[in-house]
């Protein structure tokens, strides 16, 4: 399957929130939905799900209008929504129900789910009664309940030990496996980085930044180079760098221990490693091509603004 987002855009009366959203993802893969609070990330999810209509634009499915009454769509929200006062195998039937599943069905989806989770044991217990981390894995597995064939997970990793993290990840990575479309939206970039191939930034209702993370990171990284010397603090290797090699490079950013530079256009690698040598009283740690994390990235687009 094919998901496409085509120039969505929503307004709520005169306040318009999206402005043209486009992006797609494909079964099979994971999309790392990302934008700071209030960006849109949210409003966009609800119109691919239908709960608001978009004002103008088009989703498709296969390249014909997506109706999401017609397929099983698994959506962890933010905010956790299931009710204390009833058992997780009620609840987890019921919903499943709404969905359209048989009742024998459902019932077997909980059970397979909740075994998946490490819940058996908890069918009959009150929700009200379990720790956050359990309480967050029935809110998971009630996701699933319906066996989707899209799945949005927002913030899933959201008071999870990391015990309940690693039972988690391998969850996502089954349902990528299983051909599933899964769009996946957290602050937590490193989740992001580790699941998924294609990501989309939004910011103020726009997408500012999307593509193959691998081809983002090689392009946002092109020219740069990550320096170091021996014992030489950041700030020591960046006054080095700013005294002598000032006129071949410009610094971009420093780490812990690194300092980052981009070559100008008249500068190759080589020339710039043997005024290194020439130049330094020390000796070179590192001299290699500056890989930057989703993190880096996303603070590059949108993290500028207060």
């Amino acid at each position: 399957m094919k998901l496409e987002i085509k120039d969505i855009k929503k307004s709520f009366g005169d306040k318009e929130i999206l402005k043209g959203i486009s992006f797609s993802v494909e079964s099979g893969k994971a999309l790392g939905l990302l934008g700071r609070n209030g960006a849109g990330k949210t409003t966009t999810i609800r119109v691919l799900m239908d709960v608001f209509h978009a004002n103008s634009g088009e989703i498709l499915l296969d390249g014909k209008k997506f109706q999401p009454r017609k397929v099983q769509i698994g959506y962890l929200p933010e905010e956790r929504g299931l009710y204390p006062k009833r058992t997780v195998m009620e609840q987890m039937v019921y919903l499943a129900r709404l969905r359209g599943v048989a009742k024998q069905q459902a019932v077997g989806n909980a059970k397979k789910w909740l075994d998946r989770m490490g819940m058996s044991e908890y069918q009959t217990v009150l929700l009200e009664k379990l720790s956050k981390g359990n309480q967050q894995k029935v809110q998971l597995a009630s996701t699933l309940v319906c066996d989707p064939e899209i799945v949005i997970l927002d913030e899933p990793f959201s008071g999870l030990d990391p015990v309940n993290s690693q039972i988690l990840q391998e969850v996502v990575r089954e349902l990528i496996a299983d051909g599933k479309i899964v769009i996946f939206s957290s602050h937590q970039m490193s989740y992001v980085e580790e699941f998924c191939e294609e990501v989309v930034i939004i910011n103020h209702g726009e997408v500012v930044l999307s593509g193959n993370l691998d081809e983002i990171k090689r392009e946002f990284g092109k020219d740069q180079l990550v320096l170091s010397g021996v014992e030489l603090t950041a700030q020591e290797t960046e006054t080095f760098v700013k005294e002598e090699l000032g006129s071949m490079v410009e610094v971009t950013g420093t780490t812990k221990d690194d300092v980052i530079v981009r070559l100008n256009e008249r500068t190759g690698r080589k020339e710039l490693l043997k005024k290194i040598v020439e130049a330094a009283q020390f000796d070179v740690e590192h001299f290699e091509t500056y890989k930057p994390s989703l993190n880096d990235i996303f603070v590059a687009k949108v993290g500028e603004e207060a």
